[in-house]
């Protein structure tokens, strides 16, 4: 992606750095996702790297760990792939510390240009973000993405319920922007 950052398929050598940036944005983290509380110890981390390995295997979509100078900054991948429809969905995390960095739009940018419109040759791809979740929905925003709308209480984040905003981005919108340049 750049000098200092790079997109790596998760491994399960990765637990370990995994679950340590989860761990230490644990609070910062809990505000948007819903699985925190799942994630108690690196045996977690594991379980969920073997399930994305397992799904990449199964021609489901991968998860990628987002490296920035050595260390693992987040992740982003696809919740599964509807190969009927040629359609998907992702879903994205950054640890605080490495906020403001441009990593995410980066990240999600090259994910769609290779794999998604790319070797997968999928026509659509969605994502959903918390209404409120400002940095999160600022990445299908300044990627051009369009806002289809909002699904109300989409989502139950421990003791509430949350709104998405619900974004898409078509192959041929990708491949205007990509020749104009707006992202």
């Amino acid at each position: 992606m750049t000098e200092n950052s790079f997109l790596k398929q998760l491994e399960p050598a990765d637990a370990g750095e995994m679950f340590w940036l989860t761990d230490t944005n644990r609070s910062y983290l809990k505000e948007w996702l819903p699985w925190l509380d799942y994630t108690k110890k690196v045996q977690d981390t594991a379980h969920f790297i073997n399930m994305t390995v397992n799904q990449h295997n199964n021609n489901q979509g991968t998860h990628y760990g987002i490296w920035y100078d050595g260390r693992l900054a987040g992740t982003l991948g696809v919740h599964n792939i509807d190969w009927i429809n040629k359609k998907t969905s992702i879903g994205y995390w950054l640890g605080a510390q490495f906020q403001g960095k441009g990593l995410m739009t980066s990240a999600v940018a090259t994910y769609i240009d290779r794999l998604i419109f790319g070797s997968w040759d999928l026509e659509k791809v969605t994502i959903q973000a918390a209404t409120e979740n400002h940095k999160s929905r600022s990445i299908p925003e300044r990627l051009g993405f369009h806002l289809e709308g909002i699904l109300r209480r989409n989502e139950f984040l421990y003791d509430h319920f949350v709104d998405h905003a619900t974004y898409s981005l078509l192959r041929e919108e990708w491949a205007e922007l990509k020749s104009s340049k707006k992202w």
